[in-house]
């Protein structure tokens, strides 16, 4: 078996992202809308249930290989025989080459994250998180802005029904790969899953997400080996504290013009900052206090 093209057996099953629905307008009026589909799909490995995950559907293979991939429930593709999605079953079935030793112990001690659609971390997949190594790269802004220009043209679900996070691979200011999900850690899984099928490195790669960064984005960008993690969304103190611990640059509140570097400050190149410093919320109330203080102050001297 050659590991370097290997890929398991998949079927072709993803769903449809939207369904076309009536809705009535503040004008009273009937139009037909769309909305996105959501559909619990349970993961089996070898016959044994996993987890169920609510999600779209439209990458269900790619989903539950990340998903494995990210949980640090197998360490290599080579492992796995076929994956079957069967949506009248809402079953995605796993099966091994040998079987998986240690079940009880992988899947002790599960904690509940705060992903849309709920999300799931297991004990084995924080007992291996800190072995993790990742390069230090630079980033550029510069890069950062075209990234962000180019996604804009992404998003087609969310612009068609809402409802969903959109995640992309990218390098440089390419997107390789653009997913959306009802859940921003479905589509890191499926993007993870892909890469693994792929066999796509991560140490040249940044991971991009409209949703906010927790700790269980950070883990899974860790996870596949990507050591910049950009959202326009923001950051949890969990999730900042761990980008720290593990070193993964961290920049949110991303769009146009503007950012945060929450983490890795250091690692980026200000190479296209903007000509004027925008504004921004706390300085204009600041400005705005200060100014009515200064008349509040000569009215009293002409008092």
């Amino acid at each position: 078996m050659d590991r370097q093209r290997y890929r398991p057996e998949l079927t072709q099953a993803g769903l449809s992202p939207t369904h076309a629905v009536a809705a009535v307008d503040e004008f009273g009026e009937t139009r037909q809308v769309h909305v996105a589909g959501e559909s619990p799909l349970t993961l089996y490995v070898d016959d044994r249930e996993i987890v169920t995950l609510m999600t779209l559907g439209t990458h269900p293979e790619a989903l539950a290989l990340g998903y494995l991939r990210t949980q640090r429930f197998l360490q290599d593709i080579s492992e796995i025989r076929s994956v079957e999605v069967n949506w009248d079953e809402e079953s995605a079935r796993v099966t091994t080459w040998n079987g998986v030793d240690g079940w009880d112990e992988k899947l002790k001690n599960r904690t509940v994250t705060t992903g849309c659609g709920q999300g799931t971390v297991f004990s084995c997949t924080l007992d291996k998180l800190y072995t993790t190594r990742l390069p230090d790269v630079k980033v550029r802004q510069s890069v950062i802005y075209a990234l962000l220009e180019r996604i804009r043209q992404h998003n087609e679900i969310y612009k068609r029904a809402g409802a969903v996070h959109g995640c992309a691979l990218c390098r440089s200011s390419e997107s390789l790969l653009f997913v959306e999900d009802v859940g921003r850690h479905n589509a890191a899984d499926a993007i993870a899953g892909y890469m693994w099928l792929d066999h796509v490195t991560g140490a040249d790669k940044l991971f991009y997400t409209t949703g906010r960064l927790t700790s269980e984005i950070v883990m899974k960008v860790a996870q596949m080996g990507i050591p910049v993690l950009l959202s326009r969304s923001g950051v949890t103190h969990m999730g900042l504290e761990l980008a720290q611990e593990l070193g993964v640059t961290m920049i949110a509140r991303a769009k146009g013009k503007h950012f945060l570097v929450y983490n890795g400050a250091d690692r980026m190149i200000f190479d296209d900052q903007p000509g004027v410093r925008a504004v921004s919320e706390n300085s204009k109330g600041a400005n705005d206090a200060a100014a009515f203080g200064a008349v509040q102050q000569l009215k009293g001297s002409r008092d």
